[in-house]
């Protein structure tokens, strides 16, 4: 190929890197938590290479390692890889991974089997976690025993793992169906708890006060739906809301699977607000549904693909959605691990309580704090709920 060289690009998951010398690709990195991060991994890795534009070839990798963390799934068997420092038990466990296509996995056990030896699953394990090349040798394809996701030693760990399975389609246990991202958690709960009672005392003494993460996502047929009720349950108590929302849906008693765009578009006013929706809401709504209707609403399937930043801005051009709504959708619907919904009374309470402050912390203080539970502040804002919960009875 070149001498040997470095450049980042940027992906559907963050800013990706990939390392290249004479005989081919020598390595992928993974988005770090920040670009400073990924480049200095990089530059670890591969002391002797400079960042520089990449040749030709390595071009074409780049842009297919993109169009596969888009969803678009295209073959990176044919990549041209160095494995001259990779054992010849790893180069092995690598050629079988590298013939799982995008949308199917394989366990442990079936890669130990292929190679001959049964009882090797734990080395094609270690094998996969010292993996040089990520996403080209595709080691997030590969499932511990009973469909189980298994390890991630890639940043951000399982949750990075079911991301990428959840792009491609693939299922695991802990995800049933296609990976709509919606109903199941794309992390490791008791992962996470591991991780927050370990990087906070203060954290460890309430998770021990409140017990088990049980939070549960609830169900939607699609986004228009799930955004539709946000809208309707804005600044009401959960009861008016279910209620005003129940009548909305009765409006349309034919339809055979819930409230659509089309039915909300075509529907007059005067019914709408005789449903109980003010107008502010009947105006958010109508936004809404026609955004939905002209194809300017992304699908579950798209926000899948976005970070959640990118999901924020997305949704927030709708009329009457704002930051937090998006944010209550990323952790309740689609169970994303690492949402901090900084402004949120109930979170910043929290977060009195267990640090045992005596006045309401700034949203500042919140978030320095909270640089301590990346990447899981979506389970650390559930236990600051609870004890807020707690304070108030």
């Amino acid at each position: 190929m070149s001498q040997p060289g470095f450049a980042l690009f940027d992906t559907a998951i963050g800013r990706c890197a990939v390392a290249w010398g004479e005989r081919g690709v020598t390595g992928v990195q993974l988005p770090q938590a920040r670009e400073s991060e990924t480049r200095a991994r990089l530059q670890q890795r591969f002391p002797g290479a400079s960042e520089s534009a990449p040749p030709a070839e390595v071009q074409r990798v780049v842009e297919d390692i993109a169009r596969l963390l888009r969803g678009e799934g295209p073959d990176l068997a044919a990549v041209t890889l160095d494995m001259e420092r990779v054992s010849p038990f790893c180069r092995g466990v690598y050629e079988i991974a590298r013939g799982i296509p995008p949308g199917a996995t394989l366990s442990y056990g079936d890669i130990a089997a292929r190679l001959g030896n049964k009882g090797a699953a734990r080395a094609v394990g270690q094998a996969l976690g010292r993996n040089p090349f990520p996403i080209v040798v595709p080691c997030h394809r590969v499932l511990a025993a009973g469909g189980k996701v298994g390890g991630f030693s890639a940043n951000g760990g399982v949750a990075t793992k079911l991301r990428l399975l959840q792009i491609e389609g693939a299922s695991a246990d802990r995800a049933p169906g296609l990976f709509d991202g919606d109903g199941a958690f794309g992390f490791d709960p008791a992962a996470a708890v591991q991780h927050l009672r370990a990087c906070d005392p203060a954290l460890a003494r309430l998770i021990e006060e409140v017990g088990p993460f049980r939070m549960r996502l609830d169900r939607t047929p699609n986004l228009f739906v799930a955004l539709a009720e946000a809208i309707v349950y804005q600044q009401l108590n959960g009861r008016a809301a279910a209620t005003i929302f129940a009548r909305v849906c009765a409006l349309f008693p034919r339809a055979q699977e819930g409230l659509t765009a089309r039915q909300i578009v075509r529907a007059p006013d005067q019914k709408l607000r005789a449903a109980g929706l003010s107008r502010a809401k009947l105006a958010s709504l109508r936004d809404l549904a026609q955004r939905a209707v002209d194809g300017r609403l992304p699908t579950l399937a798209d926000v899948n693909r976005l970070d959640d930043e990118a999901v924020i801005e997305r949704l927030t051009e709708v009329r009457g959605i704002g930051r937090w709504t998006v944010q209550m959708l990323l952790i309740f619907r689609l169970g994303r691990p690492d949402v901090l919904p900084a402004d949120d009374f109930g979170v910043r309470k929290g977060f009195a309580v267990a640090c045992r402050k005596r006045e309401m912390p700034s949203r500042q203080d919140l978030e320095k704090r909270a640089r301590r539970w990346v990447p899981y502040r979506t389970v650390a804002s559930w236990y600051l709920w609870r004890a807020a919960e707690r304070a108030r009875k």
